[in-house]
């Protein structure tokens, strides 16, 4: 009887084993699964999750399957309950436990946003309104207001921030990304005001900025940018008139239609260089660092003019009569195209 009876207690013992190995093998099973998006996807973890909640908001946005053995896996993995909130990219084909690893390491996605050279603050805006995952926390502040809060004097921002490329991650407030861009453009013109040529008709760090936003806006080839600088320096020694479009353009406002009329450049603004002497009273866009530095440094030229060549590129000319010249060619290449 006795030993009938340890042969039944062994058995039961050897059943609770095996059972006890099969849910061990399924709960592992379940935590080393692959995850069920082909395709790199963003999963969001919200603050204030826990295991539970998390897991099933993946199978509620289709990542993950249901299983009875969620809850188990808590239990022989403890470290899948250590969360960082934030918005992580996961890529496919990996398993349930390496999602977790990456969710329990906090290194969220990093998103971007570029700004061009030469584009202007309105556009900068307009850009950050249409940007995701980011806080739009400006969209009610106006220009003075944003000045304020990044610390700039005056109540411009155009042409104080560094146009870049800006990573964040989601949840990051717009002012986190212009305060960023600038401390990053105010270091650029630092450098280039300390580094400028000497007797440069330039009172001001302020003033070289507004020089390199023209001339930002009026080449985007690099090797040009000394030239284009040099012509306006030339004219500024010389008291001529700069006489630059993009400065039309600029102080026309929302009421350029994309021409520039003879009564357009004939028409006062601040701004219009065909009417005043000088640089405009700000800078007209977001000048690059090329342009900053070409606004310090100019080449030495005998040039105070240049019209596009119809090839992407611009000719200079010393005389008004060359200048002339170099502006019929271009017409005839216009034609010709």
């Amino acid at each position: 009887m006795i030993k009938k009876l340890a042969l039944i207690v062994l058995f039961l013992a050897l059943a609770a084993a095996g059972g006890a190995y099969w849910a061990y093998t399924q709960i592992e099973n379940y935590v080393n699964s692959d995850i069920k998006p082909t395709e790199a996807l963003l999963v969001n973890v919200p603050e204030g999750s826990n295991y539970h909640s998390f897991t099933r908001k993946l199978v509620s946005d289709g990542v993950i399957d249901a299983s009875q053995w969620s809850r188990w896996a808590a239990k022989t993995h403890p470290e899948l309950t250590k969360l960082k909130a934030g918005t992580y990219q996961v890529q496919p084909d990996i398993s349930l436990a390496e999602l977790f690893a990456l969710v329990r390491s906090g290194k969220e996605h990093q998103f971007s946003i570029t700004f061009v050279e030469g584009s202007t603050f309105k556009e900068w805006r307009e850009q950050l309104t249409e940007t995701d995952y980011l806080t739009h926390d400006t969209a009610e502040l106006t220009e003075a207001q944003i000045a304020e809060k990044l610390g700039l004097e005056g109540e411009k921002v155009e042409g104080l921030l560094l146009p870049e490329t800006y990573h964040y991650v989601a949840g990051q407030s717009e002012l986190s990304i212009l305060k960023r861009a600038a401390t990053q453009l105010q270091a650029a013109l630092n450098e280039a005001w300390g580094s400028r040529q000497e007797e440069l008709p330039i009172k001001s760090a302020y003033d070289l900025l507004t020089l390199a936003s023209i001339i930002e806006k009026e080449t985007a080839v690099d090797k040009e940018r000394g030239k284009v600088a040099s012509v306006f320096v030339n004219r500024l020694n010389k008291r001529m008139r700069l006489q630059t479009d993009p400065t039309v353009i600029y102080g026309m406002g929302d009421s350029y239609d994309g021409n520039i009329r003879k009564k357009d450049l004939r028409t006062p603004t601040p701004y219009n260089t065909y009417v005043i002497f000088g640089l405009p009273p700000t800078p007209i866009a977001m000048p690059g660092k090329a342009s900053i530095i070409a606004a310090a440094n100019p080449a030495d030229t005998p040039y105070f003019y240049f019209v596009a060549d119809g090839y992407g590129g611009h000719t200079f000319s010393k005389t008004l009569a060359q200048h002339n010249r170099a502006v019929r060619e271009y017409l005839k290449v216009l034609r010709s195209q």
